[in-house]
């Protein structure tokens, strides 16, 4: 097993805004006041995605794993690093990631998503969002 990366959890005030939030427009919010607040853009993903908004689901994820790369990188990490599920702080980054993943399969970016899909397996080989289950066949259209 590799040394894994563990990226700060929100904060008290930022996990109960977190909870809080009851759709897109109370997600925007947070990210607004928290551009690094890597959970609100993989929950604008995930929200994005259920309403239909491929496109939308697609730019959230990007935004949240480019800001969680940069977060990663100045916490150390490495190619050869995991960044596990298990820890809250690492959460956002990886939904982000998973966002950008389902939303790239939806927009026809099949190479990208199966990509994404690697990425995960590799920083988290428990696979905690089960994306190992999935086929690259699956993941040139948009998934359930």
């Amino acid at each position: 097993m590799s040394e894994s990366v563990v990226l700060s959890a929100p904060s008290s005030e930022l996990r109960d805004a977190l909870d809080a939030a009851d759709g897109l427009a109370a997600l925007q919010e947070i990210v607004r006041a928290d551009p690094l607040c890597l959970e609100g853009w993989g929950r604008l993903s995930e929200s994005a995605y259920a309403s239909g908004d491929d496109v939308g689901a697609y730019a959230y994820g990007r935004v949240g794993y480019h800001r969680g790369l940069d977060l990663l990188r100045s916490a150390g990490w490495r190619p050869d690093r995991e960044v596990h599920w298990e820890h809250e702080g690492n959460h956002g980054f990886l939904l982000s990631l998973y966002g950008l993943m389902r939303a790239a399969a939806a927009i026809g970016e099949g190479v990208e998503a199966r990509r994404c899909r690697e990425f995960l397996l590799q920083l988290d080989p428990s696979d905690p969002l089960s994306v190992g289950a999935l086929s690259p066949k699956e993941l040139s259209r948009r998934l359930s």
